[in-house]
């Protein structure tokens, strides 16, 4: 198992993919994009493979979430999910998308073993999708999310942010969106893992805010610590249910003393914390020729040294040093 000295066990993984995008959302990345990894530094399919399968074996994961950047970008993708799918226990498996590479890639995904899709969109407004992400992609990601639906990748989630002067009045027409089509709404702070460091405490759309906005609309019911689990996002029943909508308030009311994550970055370091500024690199052992156990040792020795928590309500906290398109979100 991976269990960390304050007592919480990591039981859901989170892969990145890779760390290329082909969005440049404002608060992930600049426009001209990053540095992306060199080809020998990612791991290859075989190696993600394996190291899946001996987090799911040996090391108690019962859950795998694709991530990037923007895992549909992956080649090996839908294999990668075929061979995770045939693991014994089999652990259900999430990706976190952009949504612009759905259309044409849900079918195959859920034939493989997928179970379902997160995709992030945080504006109706075509315009200010341009704005936010620098791209003219905002019905690519509409019909993507419809052909996942279809697919049945569902719930389908999606994830917004919202972003003072440009989408803080949409709070209540993305839900009112959501509910007509079934789509299961989140909303996410504004959380300090932008490439350039651009992010302020100050003026950041708060889960306060965002539940002001959508009461003027909805009566939301809270759901209830029992049924929140180990979740990040604390949800509300939306006029009576059956609909849902979460907020995921990572600055504000941090979930630390819940979390059951552990990270695997696209070049094959274990990230205990989406902040952590400390990485245990486990591509060099396999690359070594390390055994199963000897990955799983080092696997375990990062867990124990874990962090009580992120930090992000203190004012001292200092940003990680490497953006969101990197760690996986």
């Amino acid at each position: 198992m991976l269990i960390d000295t304050f007592g919480r066990q990591a039981t859901d993984l989170r892969v990145s993919l890779t760390d290329r995008c082909n969005l440049r959302c404002t608060y992930c990345m600049p426009e001209e994009g990053l540095q992306w990894l060199a080809k020998p530094d990612l791991l290859t399919d075989d190696e993600i493979v394996r190291l899946i399968d001996i987090a799911v074996t040996s090391l108690g994961i019962e859950e795998v979430r694709f991530t990037g950047g923007e895992p549909l970008l992956r080649p090996g993708l839908v294999g990668i999910v075929e061979r995770v799918a045939a693991l014994e226990p089999r652990p259900q498996m999430s990706l976190t998308t952009n949504g612009i590479g759905l259309k044409r890639t849900a079918e195959a995904l859920k034939a493989a073993g997928l179970d379902r899709v997160n995709v992030s969109l945080d504006t109706l407004r075509p315009d200010v999708f341009k704005t936010l992400t620098r791209r003219d992609r905002h019905k690519d990601v509409l019909e993507g999310m419809r052909a996942a639906r279809e697919a049945g990748l569902t719930p389908v989630k999606v994830n917004s942010v919202l972003m003072p002067g440009l989408n803080d009045d949409e709070a209540p027409d993305l839900l009112a969106w959501a509910v007509e089509n079934d789509y299961e709404l989140r909303f996410i702070e504004q959380m300090p893992l932008d490439a350039q460091h651009g992010w302020k405490r100050d003026g950041m759309i708060t889960a306060g805010d965002i539940l002001t906005s959508l009461r003027t609309r909805f009566e939301l019911t809270e759901e209830g610590s029992g049924e929140r689990g180990s979740a990040p996002a604390e949800r509300w029943i939306v006029d009576g249910g059956p609909h849902r909508v979460g907020v995921i308030a990572s600055v504000t009311r941090p979930f630390c003393s819940a979390c059951d994550r552990t990270r695997l970055t696209a070049d094959g370091q274990v990230r205990t914390c989406l902040f952590a500024r400390e990485e245990t690199d486990l591509r060099a052992a396999l690359r070594s020729d390390a055994g199963d156990e000897e990955i799983a040792r080092l696997w375990r020795e990062a867990m124990w040294g874990k962090k009580a928590g992120a930090g992000l309500d203190d004012p001292t906290f200092v940003q990680p040093d490497r953006p969101m398109s990197a760690i996986g979100g």
